[in-house]
């Protein structure tokens, strides 16, 4: 679906990703409902529809934060408090999803405080 382009003149990139997540966000997605497996490289940019030129520098970046581990061909979810933390956020917001249906972004952005009117 088209956008209008004061929309995309004015959103930051992360607004601006399908379906509002980025390709970061939808690998620990795919990791995180899979915490005792270890997938390639191929098989979680198929899972989390990345395209094929930004899988390994995703991948990269989410290593240096600790939050996936990496040995041989084989990618998984990491091990430290961060990761606990971002799959405990994962799983409340899904449950809380599941119960009051997923917040639509542009309703939210309708209500929300303007920087400049706060003043």
């Amino acid at each position: 679906m088209p956008i209008d382009i004061d929309t995309f003149e004015s959103s930051p990139p992360d607004r601006l990703q399908k379906n509002g997540e980025t390709n970061a966000e939808r690998v620990m997605r795919f990791l995180a409902a899979h915490p005792d497996q270890a997938f390639t490289q191929s098989e979680i940019r198929d899972a989390a529809d990345v395209k094929a030129g930004s899988i390994s520098v995703v991948l990269s970046r989410l290593e240096d934060r600790g939050l996936v581990r990496h040995k041989g061909n084989y990618w998984a979810l990491g091990e430290d408090d961060d990761v606990a933390a971002y799959t405990s956020m994962l799983e409340s917001t899904r449950a809380a999803n599941e119960r009051f249906g997923e917040e639509d972004m542009d309703e939210w952005l309708e209500h929300a405080v303007d920087d400049e009117d706060a003043e």
